[in-house]
C-alpha cells in the first residue's frame, strides 16, 4: 500500500482472545492485566496486578502477549487499547484481546495509532453490539471491519511524528518519578537521623474523615469530586474526576493543600495514598479518608511522605468480605508514623517543595503534550495533516 487505503483488521493483523476466568492474584510474580490496565493509548502496570508463576503458565497456554501486540478490550471501556512493551511478563485477563500486527505489512504502533483514532473508533461504536447490561465488539466479526492505512514508509513516519510527543511524555513522567523517589530517600535519611519521633496520625491531624456522598453534576462550575481511580503512583490524576453540587459540600471536606488522599475501601485500590499539591477547590468521595494534618504539630509535607512511606502498610489493613474491603477511620488515625524532630522537619520541608513542584511541572507538561498529541492524531490518521508539516508543528513543542 503506497497510497492510503481501506484494508480489514484481519488483513494487517491476527486476533486473539483472552482467557474467560480470572487467576487468582498475588504480591509478586508475572503480571495481570485487566481493561483497567489500558488507558488512553498506555499501558498502566499500576493498575494490574501479579499472579504465580503456575498460574501464569496455566494463563498463558492459550495465548502469551508478545512485544508489540496491541491489547484492547472488547466488553466495557470499548476503544481503549495499549501496545505491549518489551520485556514484561503477562497474561490476560477477561474481556481483552490481542491484535497481533503482520509484518511487513503494519507498524505495530500505528496500528494502535489507527485503533484509537476517530475513524476506527466510529467503527467499534457503529459495529459494536449492545448486550443487556454491556456493549461488545465481536471477535468473531471484528476481522472483517475495514481500517484505513497508508503504506509502510507513510505508517513509520507517523510513528515518528507521534511517538517524539509519547517519548518527552515518558521522559517527563521519569522525572517525576525520580522527583519522588528522591524525596522519601531524603525523608528515610532524616527520620533515620537521631531525634526521630513516632506518633499516631489521630494525634497530629485536624482532620480525619471520609469524604461525601457525590450529587453529581454536569456544570462545569461545580466542585470537582475525586473518586479511588484518582489515587495512584502517590499522586492525583484529575482525568477520572467527576463534579459534584457544590453547595452540598461542608467547608471540613473541602480540600487543602497538603491533604493526604487515602482510598479506604475497594479490592486492589485499598490503601493507596497521595498528596494533594493544589490550591484548586475540590473533594473526595466517600471512599476516600482526608487526612488533615496539624501544622502547629507536624509539617503536613513531611508527615505525607511520612504516610507515603507506609503505604504497603496501609494496603494490608483492610477488613471485610472479598469486595468489600474497609479501612475504618479509628484503625487509619492509630497508625504509627514516623518523622524526624521538628527541627530537621524544618530543614527538610523547602528541599521536599522543591522536588514536588519539579515533579508536577514534568506532569503538567505532559499532560498538555498529550491533548496536542491527541489533536494531531486524527489529523496525521485521516492524511489532513502531512507528515512533514506535523513534523515542523512537533520541533516547536518538544
Amino acid at each position: 500500500m503506497s497510497e492510503w487505503g481501506e484494508t480489514t483488521i484481519g488483513e494487517v493483523a491476527t486476533v486473539f482472545d483472552g482467557p474467560h476466568a480470572t487467576p487468582k492474584k498475588t504480591d509478586e510474580g508475572p503480571w495481570f492485566l485487566s481493561i483497567s490496565s489500558l488507558e488512553k493509548g498506555r499501558l498502566n502496570l499500576a493498575e494490574s496486578a501479579h499472579v504465580s508463576e503456575e498460574d501464569f503458565t496455566k494463563w498463558t497456554r492459550r495465548v502469551t502477549p508478545r512485544e508489540g501486540d496491541v491489547l484492547f478490550s472488547y466488553e466495557t471501556r470499548l476503544g481503549e487499547a495499549a501496545l505491549m512493551p518489551a520485556g514484561v511478563r503477562a497474561c490476560l485477563g477477561r474481556r481483552m484481546g490481542i491484535l497481533r500486527p503482520k509484518k511487513g505489512v503494519v507498524d505495530p504502533k500505528f496500528l494502535l495509532y489507527a485503533y484509537l483514532g476517530p475513524e476506527f473508533q466510529e467503527t467499534i461504536a457503529a459495529r459494536m453490539i449492545n448486550g443487556a447490561t454491556v456493549d461488545r465488539i465481536p471477535l468473531v466479526s471484528l476481522p472483517s471491519w475495514p481500517i484505513r492505512l497508508p503504506g509502510l514508509p507513510e505508517q513509520q513516519a507517523i510513528v515518528s511524528v507521534l511517538g517524539a510527543l509519547d517519548e518527552k511524555i515518558a521522559v517527563n513522567e521519569r522525572i517525576a518519578a525520580t522527583a519522588r523517589e528522591l524525596g522519601l530517600t531524603l525523608f528515610v535519611q532524616a527520620a533515620a537521623m537521631g531525634e526521630a519521633v513516632e506518633v499516631d496520625i489521630d494525634s497530629v491531624s485536624n482532620t480525619l474523615t471520609r469524604g461525601v456522598t457525590p450529587k453529581y453534576s454536569e456544570n462545569s462550575d461545580d466542585l470537582v469530586v475525586l473518586n479511588q481511580k484518582c489515587i495512584r503512583d502517590g499522586r492525583v490524576s484529575l482525568t477520572p474526576a467527576r463534579l459534584t453540587l457544590r453547595d452540598k459540600v461542608k467547608a471540613p471536606k473541602l480540600l487543602v493543600r497538603n491533604d493526604v488522599l487515602v482510598n479506604s475501601t475497594g479490592v486492589g485500590t485499598l490503601g493507596r495514598v497521595a498528596r494533594w499539591n493544589s490550591d484548586s477547590e475540590g473533594t473526595v468521595d466517600s471512599h476516600i479518608t482526608i487526612v488533615r494534618f496539624n501544622k502547629s504539630l507536624v509539617d503536613p509535607v513531611c508527615a505525607g511522605f511520612a504516610m507515603l512511606r507506609i503505604q504497603r502498610e496501609i494496603e494490608s489493613m483492610g477488613e471485610g468480605s472479598t469486595g468489600q474491603t474497609e479501612l475504618r477511620r479509628a484503625q487509619l488515625g492509630a497508625l504509627q508514623i514516623n518523622l524526624p524532630s521538628q527541627a530537621r522537619q524544618a530543614q527538610l520541608r523547602p528541599k521536599l517543595d522543591a522536588l514536588e513542584e519539579r515533579a508536577d511541572q514534568a506532569l503538567t507538561e505532559s499532560a498538555a503534550l498529550a491533548t496536542f498529541r491527541d489533536t494531531l492524531l486524527p489529523q496525521l490518521m485521516s492524511g489532513r495533516l502531512r507528515v512533514k508539516d506535523a513534523e515542523k508543528i512537533v520541533e516547536d513543542h518538544v
